[in-house]
């Protein structure tokens, strides 16, 4: 089979963030290695896009100026930048909607000249939110195809992290079957492409045409050697990577190490920040374990991978995770 002509709906894909953005963005540009990839984004994800220099065929942008302004505000004022929080994908719904609807508009009649042989939607990766390009296309004339989604994991019992993390909303998440243009999305699809064994499960009905992807992959240019001096260290290396929001339990680690930290036997990287981040400062100060742990927030992806080669161990104490796509990374 030859190379395929892809359009490529990924609003957010952007190389230089982080969780769903990156991945998205990775899962794009691995697909431009083999087929002819357009990538359809947000203006606001214009610029590092661009930088990244991935060998898209084309990037078709999106303006939509007021809309995007109106959700920056909201996300910011509303739901204070957590990224986390699943009402934000409440609150995104509309918004995604009016993504798809301009995105049609702007790429219509290229896609009925037959410009592309298919369509496929990598963002948003959340099953809840529909995409209206599977009604669109529902007579044709290219295949419409939605995934990697993810989304449904149950929340576990008996961890007070996991509880922090459910929300008033999380009980109505079935609800949006009901939602404009949902049950048109997966009925309508040509394929659904699932990331994990759950939300395999949860669309069993459409059997015939529904694939088993897992989410996290690595690129093989960002393997590199160990970066570790060859005599070891008198204090062992610790990193946490991720959002510090409670299902990612960086609490748990920290009460696992602190006997390790409070005798100098070890020392303990956090890189991430989140609305957690507060809680654990506070925590490291009542385990008297400051002058052990260094939070240092947001890095660059780079910089991430930098800091795993030169660990000696990474800690991982989530107990809520669909992807968790940096256990590939360390």
């Amino acid at each position: 089979m030859g190379r395929l002509r892809v359009l490529v709906l990924g609003p957010d894909c952007n190389p230089e963030g982080i969780s769903i953005p990156y991945v998205t963005y990775s899962h794009a540009a691995a697909l431009s290695q083999l087929h002819d990839v357009s990538l359809v984004i947000r203006s606001t994800v214009e610029e590092p896009v661009r930088r990244a220099k991935a060998s898209f065929r084309s990037i078709e942008v999106v303006r939509m100026p007021w809309l995007e302004r109106i959700y920056a505000w909201g996300f910011r004022r509303i739901f204070k930048s957590n990224f986390a929080s699943q009402a934000v994908t409440a609150f995104g719904y509309p918004f995604a909607l009016a993504f798809e609807w301009r995105a049609w508009r702007q790429l219509r009649q290229r896609i009925l000249a037959g410009e592309f042989d298919v369509v496929l939607r990598v963002v948003p990766m959340t099953a809840v939110l529909p995409s209206p390009f599977a009604f669109f296309l529902r007579k044709g004339p290219v295949p419409f195809v939605i995934g990697p989604i993810n989304g449904g994991l149950p929340f576990v019992e008996g961890f007070s992290q996991a509880a922090g993390q459910r929300e008033w909303i999380s009980s109505l998440r079935n609800l949006y079957r009901f939602l404009p243009f949902a049950r048109s999305t997966y009925r309508n699809a040509t394929a659904i492409i699932a990331a994990s064994s759950q939300t395999y499960a949860e669309f069993s009905e459409y059997s015939d045409k529904l694939f088993f992807v897992p989410e996290p992959g690595f690129g093989r240019s960002l393997c590199s050697g160990d970066t570790r001096p060859p005599e070891p260290s008198t204090k062992l290396d610790l990193i946490f990577v991720g959002g510090l929001i409670p299902c990612k339990a960086c609490d748990l680690g920290l009460r696992a190490a602190a006997p390790l930290l409070r005798t100098g036997l070890a020392r303990f990287t956090i890189l991430g920040d989140g609305p957690e981040r507060n809680n654990l400062e506070q925590l490291v100060k009542s385990l008297d374990i400051e002058e052990a742990v260094n939070f240092c927030g947001w890095v660059s992806h780079a910089e991430v991978l930098n800091r795993l080669r030169s660990a000696d161990v990474m800690v991982f104490p989530s107990v809520r995770d669909f992807g968790a796509g940096v256990v590939f990374e360390a």
